[in-house]
């Protein structure tokens, strides 16, 4: 028998055997969480580097956004709808800090999350949204629902990024969010 006959005979006789099933850990392990991997290749957000862990279970009824098919163009409304799930993540783990450096202006970040003023918050991401052009910067609505203890509450997210323009620095070319529109509760 040839070693080519031999690999042919382990790799037949190894697939006859039973099957082993992963086993799932014990829900009082003390193994570490593996970090949820927050951005994909391409998007160049230094505030989606940093990996989201422990964010807590989603809800039932929650659709996250599609796996993309490959690496995200930083440009597109999918790495807008990135920079909002990540936001998301980092308010459920009352990231605050972290979660600000995903706006454009630090303030007002610090001004939404005490109007939200719901420290163990949660959101809902709705479909993405289109882009529309203004004065030499790219918008994108996100629709978001905030929700956590005995609070459910809509919202808009409004994204914006600088168009390749001179003069724009490199953070501003990026997607932040610009606002978040709160809706009346649900």
């Amino acid at each position: 028998m040839n070693a080519r006959h031999s690999l042919l005979m382990v790799v037949v006789l190894s697939s006859c055997g039973p099957q082993r099933q992963p086993q799932e850990a014990p829900s009082n392990s003390t193994t570490p969480a593996l970090p949820v991997p927050s951005a994909r290749p391409g998007v160049q957000n230094e505030a989606l580097a940093e990996p989201v862990r422990n964010a807590g279970p989603a809800p039932q009824n929650q659709a996250s956004l599609p796996e993309p098919k490959g690496p995200i163009d930083p440009k597109s409304v999918e790495a807008a709808g990135q920079v909002v799930q990540h936001y998301g993540a980092l308010l459920e783990q009352n990231r605050l800090a972290d979660a600000a450096k995903l706006w454009g202006d630090a303030t007002t970040a610090a001004e939404f999350a005490r109007k939200l003023n719901h420290p163990k918050a949660h959101m809902e991401i709705g479909d993405l949204g289109e882009t529309e052009g203004a004065a030499g910067s790219i918008y994108t609505t996100i629709p978001v629902v905030f929700y956590g203890d005995g609070f459910r509450r809509p919202a808009d997210v409004i994204l914006r990024r600088v168009n390749d323009v001179p003069g724009s620095t490199e953070a501003q070319r990026r997607w932040h969010i610009e606002r978040i529109e709160l809706k009346a509760p649900a």
